[in-house]
């Protein structure tokens, strides 16, 4: 990787590092997560958005196997370095880091965030048992939902064209 993107996409150490001496300087860090495979105007509101809750945005990015597991196969369409490349490269985002895990439990416990903000699709009790640690003393916050945009109808429209051009 090369690029002032690529430079924002850091290892998890290094955003705990980033992290905290943001927080010692007295900024307000948020932090989301997804896996943002074919990003699209839902992502970019839903980052804006989360970005409007504090000083510095920092955006998890489902690892490979993840998103497999999540997804189906075939997924992702876009390998996982890539995927945080291309969030670390908007303009809202600070930092973006790829984790493992079915949640980012663990990311969220190391990075201490003041708020972590989540897409609208996720209910608040499944974010609260499944992705909050128990030690958060930060505000988990709900971000809006754009209707229509989403990866997975993104990649079955793209599929169904295929097939009927080749059929």
């Amino acid at each position: 990787m090369s690029g002032r993107a690529a430079g924002r996409v850091l290892s998890r150490a290094a955003a705990v590092r980033e992290v905290a001496k943001a927080k010692r300087r007295g900024l307000r860090v948020v932090f989301t997560s997804g896996c943002f495979d074919l990003l699209h105007v839902g992502h970019l509101r839903s980052l804006e958005e989360a970005r409007s809750l504090g000083d510095l945005l920092v955006v998890g990015v489902n690892a490979d196997a993840t998103v497999r597991k999540l997804k189906g196969a075939g997924r992702p369409i876009v390998p996982a370095r890539r995927r945080a490349e291309l969030v670390a490269g908007l303009h809202c985002v600070h930092w973006a880091l790829i984790f493992s895990g079915a949640t980012p439990r663990a990311t969220i416990a190391a990075l201490r965030p003041d708020v972590f903000a989540k897409g609208g699709d996720w209910p608040l009790a499944v974010l609260r048992a499944n992705d909050l640690p128990e030690n958060f003393g930060g505000v988990l916050h709900r971000l809006r939902q754009v209707p229509g945009a989403r990866s997975s109808a993104l990649v079955q429209r793209i599929r169904q064209r295929a097939g009927r051009r080749s059929g």
